[in-house]
């Protein structure tokens, strides 16, 4: 199953901006699509972007379009998410999914990393 390890958290101010990475081990991070979802405190883990196996689809959270941009390279089985325009109620800790659905459903989570945008 794919491990998956996010780097790129930070304390950031209002209007700033942070860059996340996902890199994943094994050979085969381009069968899964990815994703990132993010949990504030008090809150219930939210959907922030999707993208396809190929980097060509991707999907938005409606409070982050037009901010964040998701991609990924297969080559070095890497994600990155590159938050713009940051605001304090982006304040979660983020967390970098992998899922693929054959006969069976593979479901893999990062750690997580932490976001922190003060006003």
């Amino acid at each position: 199953q794919v491990q998956l390890v996010e780097n790129g958290g930070g304390l950031v101010q209002a209007g700033g901006s942070l860059r996340l990475s996902c890199a994943a081990s094994g050979r085969t991070f381009s069968t899964y699509a990815m994703g990132w979802y993010r949990q504030a405190p008090g809150k219930e883990r939210e959907f922030v972007a999707l993208i396809g196996r190929s980097g060509v689809n991707t999907v938005y959270g409606d409070s982050v379009k037009g901010r964040f941009t998701i991609s990924r390279d297969n080559a070095k089985t890497t994600m990155w998410l590159q938050m713009n325009s940051l605001k304090p109620e982006d304040t979660a800790v983020y967390y970098c999914n992998a899922k693929k659905v054959t006969t069976v459903t593979i479901d893999a989570w990062g750690q997580g990393t932490q976001v922190t945008v003060s006003s």
